[in-house]
């Protein structure tokens, strides 16, 4: 990414707003647990799968954000257990530049938008490994999840009646 050069002036004579600036600093798996009552698994029926995704982004300092990806998957078949996955996958980001509205999507959005391939391989890989058949975490639209988040925080809080 290039530097913002500081002398540009905007068509006014002002200076001209500074370049947004997006860096990923790195990705890991914060925490990971693997829970596996059904191994080996050989269901006659088709496992009924469970998918939770949350989303916790931070500040770390002025310019840096962390990012939680967490996935909790279960599976169940035949009316019993056959495991219990749960995923923190982590990415630190740096942010220069940017307007508030920028960082809340881009915390909600396109971060976890980037980190759900590696955090599906981890699911993929850690399944596989524990003897199960391998599940494979369909795409999901961050952009939809950040709109019912908006629009739930939006809605009056109803208190009960006393």
């Amino acid at each position: 990414m290039s530097d913002p050069i500081p002398n540009k002036t905007n068509g006014d004579g002002g200076p001209a707003p500074q370049e947004i600036r997006v860096q990923i600093l790195g990705q890991y798996v914060k925490d990971l647990s693997f829970e596996n009552p059904g191994a080996p698994a050989n269901p006659s029926t088709r496992p009924q799968i469970e998918l939770g995704v949350d989303l916790q982004p931070r500040q770390v300092d002025a310019e840096r954000f962390e990012v939680d990806l967490k996935l909790r998957i279960t599976a169940k078949a035949e009316d019993r257990h056959l495991f219990l996955l749960e995923l923190a996958y982590t990415g630190l980001f740096a942010i220069q530049n940017g307007p508030q509205e920028f960082i809340q999507q881009f915390l909600f959005i396109e971060a976890p938008h980037m980190l759900l391939p590696f955090a599906r391989r981890v699911v993929a890989d850690v399944i596989r490994d524990g003897g199960m058949p391998q599940l494979l975490i369909e795409p999901i639209d961050f952009a939809r999840l950040y709109e019912a988040r908006m629009t739930q925080a939006q809605q009056p809080q109803t208190q009960p009646a006393v």
